[in-house]
């Protein structure tokens, strides 16, 4: 049996419904001092730095998610030939 629903709602709506917190007063206070400290042209600034938690993370998921997804593959294919 399969069935569909579609649900129309925009993003803050699906927020509340899923109740995450409101967290984009906190993004805009961050973006601000950002921005201040890259027009004041902090002694030492560099965006990059800022950023590189972020880059780090994201590609340590990305190669933890392609060791998972060949490992499962390797699996499979070890459990064919078993069933050969």
């Amino acid at each position: 049996m399969n069935f569909k629903i579609d649900v129309e709602m925009t993003p803050e709506e699906l927020r509340r419904a899923l109740g995450l917190p409101d967290v984009s007063a906190l993004q805009q206070d961050m973006i601000d001092k950002v921005r201040e400290q890259m027009e004041a042209g902090v002694e030492g600034y560099d965006p990059l730095t800022l950023l590189k938690p972020y880059l780090n993370n994201g590609l340590g998921s990305m190669e933890a998610f392609q060791k998972l997804m060949f490992g499962m593959m390797n699996q499979y294919g070890k459990g064919g030939r078993d069933a050969d």
